[in-house]
């Protein structure tokens, strides 16, 4: 039987679930589910649902449900842990899918705070505890990215406090002086940084693990990393100086063109060849051509070997 997650077992390389979206923007759930099972057998720590990547903010209530259900169903056969996402732009709709997914008993539901009027301390603390209240013995998980309507401050992990069923945080790292500051305010918390600065958030005390865009690439290599990271630290800081060579190389002029994180997620995804989800994003978002993995993949085998 599997340990409840708390925020001190809360670790490691979690992979995302990424949508395979058909040419008439409906879900492609065949393909969802062997990419399910793909992950199963990479052996990652986690699978997580409706992240960013995972385009929790572009689902009929429906498709929500139906894609958490196979995921559930999946996981809970296999005995791999899961979180399920229940973020939407609107807190009503964040606290019904929040009730639907407690239903399909994942180790941990990640939310995210309101995100079109930014939410006072009071409000974000009310809004917090409703939501506890309603996922019950079911740990929550804060997921505060950049582009959120209020970023929260190390400081502000302090007032989170109030809460203590959400036992992480899934965030943006930042310097040195931002790193001291979460270790005195967010010590009671998992924190979890992005899968390309994941050695150097270990090295430095801050991270627990990553909801991880590397695992995209090759879910068991990033596995495999993870593991490094305790055991040979300096061999796994060169492997994520590798990752930072290719993402400014290929990545990063891709972003500078305009692409969303779910656009550059299932372009790695594809460079990896690892599951075939496809490039395509759902309407009115746009993806990476087809035509673009090819001289990605070269470059990635010659730049990051160690995920081929």
């Amino acid at each position: 039987m599997k340990e409840k997650l708390t925020a001190k077992n809360l670790k490691g390389n979690w992979a995302t679930l990424l949508l395979p979206v058909n040419a008439d923007d409906t879900f492609n759930y065949q393909k969802l589910a062997d990419e399910i099972d793909i992950l199963i057998a990479a052996g990652v720590d986690g699978i997580y649902s409706n992240g960013t990547a995972g385009e929790f903010h572009n689902q009929t209530e429906a498709e929500y449900d139906s894609i958490n259900q196979i995921l559930a169903e999946k996981c809970l056969a296999a005995e791999m842990r899961f979180q399920v996402g229940a973020g939407s732009t609107s807190p009503i709709i964040s606290l019904e899918r929040l009730k639907r997914a407690v239903e399909l008993k994942p180790d941990g539901i990640q939310v995210i705070l309101p995100d079109w009027v930014t939410v006072t301390n009071t409000e974000l603390i009310d809004y917090l505890q409703k939501l506890a209240e309603a996922a019950g013995n079911i740990p929550l998980i804060l997921y505060n990215p950049p582009h959120a309507k209020r970023v929260l401050q190390p400081s502000d992990y302090q007032i989170i406090k109030q809460i203590p069923q959400i036992i992480g945080v899934k965030l943006l790292s930042h310097d040195g002086a931002w790193i001291e500051e979460m270790k005195h305010f967010a010590s009671h918390l998992s924190v979890f940084v992005p899968g390309h600065f994941l050695a150097s958030g270990v090295k430095s005390g801050i991270a627990s693990g990553a909801y991880s865009n590397v695992a995209c690439i090759n879910p068991k290599a990033a596995q495999k990393w993870w593991a490094m990271m305790h055991t040979d630290i300096d061999n796994a800081l060169k492997i994520q100086w590798d990752i930072l060579t290719f993402f400014s190389a290929v990545i990063t002029p891709l972003q500078q063109k305009g692409y969303s994180n779910p656009a550059l997620d299932k372009f790695l995804a594809a460079v990896g060849g690892h599951y075939q989800v496809g490039t395509r994003l759902r309407w009115p978002y746009k993806w990476i051509p087809d035509t673009e993995v090819a001289a990605a993949q070269e470059k990635a085998r010659e730049l990051i070997p160690y995920f081929f």
